[in-house]
């Protein structure tokens, strides 16, 4: 598998030379070579490109994120053995990463996933290592989330994820002394570069958080059921208003990118202070006034990550920035690209060229059309850890249940639990993309391949860590 991931990943790189561009690239470089908070997105991917700037070469930024795919196969192939599967099963559970074509075409693009996908499966198989999680391991895991954090934010939930873990664990396994200082390291580790980081954004824009877009996406989002006759909003937040039926309105994305939407048309930038104060009310009231609408959409857009093809959502150009092209894509006309592409020929030191080079690109072309996980599969891999515990259940009785509560169990759950925040954070608070169903992917593989190691007959678990019972005083 990682050989043919590695082929497959190199002709990739000869087939598009050097990178690939998404809208948001543009914005990341500007970050790169202008260190500054950015309103949208924080800065994390940008500080690693910054990382790379030597180079002067955008190549090397793709064949390091073609690098971190590969790791991740390696560190899911490693968990998983670790955990006592075979050596087919570990393979196996590492396919969506090493060869899914839409994983490798992400790889390929100046965006942030690959990075983040990195850090939180890192995150993953070291809290999967084994079922003591001493201050050293969370000390780790703290500073993995807090820079997959401040690489998207949706990695800022998972801090509870993995706490609730490192709290479970330390009472089921009576480390009640230890607790208290496990459980302060991760917390520590994990909110003092987040902090750090907001407190750069205040000094920068005189706002508390790490980004100042939350209420314009959450007003985007609620576009989608938003009735202001049913609202009834006060005249400040009547002129985001869309006089339009839900079914004849666009995509979410629209109503902050485009010139058309009521939020774009207000004074002053769409993310403003006052802008985006305004949005998050409008979007509050919508929550309130159709709460059982708002339910109804997040469960359609979280569905969405599970349908059978791929159709096109939320809109053409998006979808499209995610194939293999077969044309270069023309320059940017956004002002904001406009400055950041100026900004990337003096990263590259030279033009911004994109070439795509016969008859590799037609291969990962053709190989796009058929290699990549079906959403309905994902489906599928997410419901083995709830199918295995039923199993296990059987196989014991109704005693206890050993696929939630025992041994490395917990782990498999919590590995699962963040696969599936993963899908349903972006569903609630922006809209469906194919892009955030990706860093998914190899979660549930990971999760459904731990629980199905647990389920088989006479399944082995790893061995725990040193658990410390005293400052000189070590149990094994």
């Amino acid at each position: 598998m990682f050989a043919l991931g590695s082929a497959l990943r190199i002709v990739t790189m000869a087939g598009f030379r050097p990178a690939l561009w998404f809208p948001d690239s543009y914005t990341y470089v500007v970050t790169a070579m202008r260190p500054r908070p950015d309103l949208v997105r924080p800065a994390g991917y940008s500080m690693f490109l910054r990382l790379l700037e030597p180079f002067h070469s955008f190549a090397a930024v793709t064949l390091v994120q073609h690098l971190l795919g590969l790791l991740v196969g390696v560190l899911i192939y490693v968990t998983v053995l670790r955990a006592g599967g075979r050596a087919w099963l570990a393979a196996l559970t590492t396919v969506p990463a090493l060869l899914d074509a839409y994983q490798i075409q992400l790889e390929h693009l100046l965006v942030s996933d690959s990075l983040f996908t990195l850090l939180v499966v890192a995150a993953a198989c070291l809290l999967a290592r084994g079922p003591a999680v001493s201050p050293r391991t969370a000390l780790a895991l703290g500073l993995l989330l807090a820079a997959a954090t401040l690489t998207r934010t949706i990695g800022l939930p998972l801090i509870a994820v993995f706490g609730l873990y490192v709290v479970w664990r330390g009472v089921r396994e009576g480390g009640w002394r230890r607790l208290p200082r496990t459980l302060g390291v991760f917390l520590l580790a994990g909110l003092i570069p987040i902090g750090a980081y907001g407190g750069w954004f205040y000094a920068t824009y005189h706002r508390v958080g790490l980004v100042g877009s939350n209420g314009v996406f959450l007003y985007s989002r609620t576009m989608m059921f938003a009735d202001c006759a049913t609202m009834r909003p006060p005249p400040d937040l009547a002129v985001l208003c869309d006089p339009r039926p839900p079914s004849a309105r666009p995509s979410p994305p629209d109503y902050i990118w485009n010139a058309a939407s009521p939020l774009v048309r207000l004074p002053g930038i769409t993310f403003s202070q006052a802008n985006d104060a305004l949005a998050n009310r409008f979007g509050m009231l919508a929550i309130r006034s159709r709460p059982l609408d708002f339910a109804g959409s997040v469960l359609t857009e979280f569905a969405r990550s599970f349908t059978l093809g791929r159709p096109v959502y939320p809109d053409k150009a998006t979808y499209e920035s995610y194939e293999f092209p077969v044309v270069a894509p023309p320059p940017p006309d956004r002002d904001p690209a406009v400055a950041g592409a100026a900004l990337a020929e003096r990263y590259e030191r030279g033009p911004l060229t994109v070439t795509i080079a016969e008859p590799y690109a037609g291969w990962m072309r053709a190989y796009q059309g058929v290699a990549y996980l079906p959403g309905a599969l994902l489906l599928v891999l997410l419901l083995v850890p709830p199918a295995a515990v039923l199993l296990r259940l059987r196989s014991h009785g109704a005693r206890r249940s050993p696929g939630i509560e025992g041994g490395d169990g917990l782990a498999t759950w919590a590995v699962w639990l963040t696969a599936v925040a993963l899908l349903a954070v972006p569903a609630a608070t922006a809209a469906f993309d194919y892009r955030y169903v990706l860093p998914a992917a190899p979660l549930a593989c990971l999760a459904a391949a731990l629980a199905v190691v647990r389920a088989l007959p006479g399944a082995r678990t790893t061995s725990p860590d040193p658990v410390e019972t005293s400052d000189d005083q070590v149990v094994l």
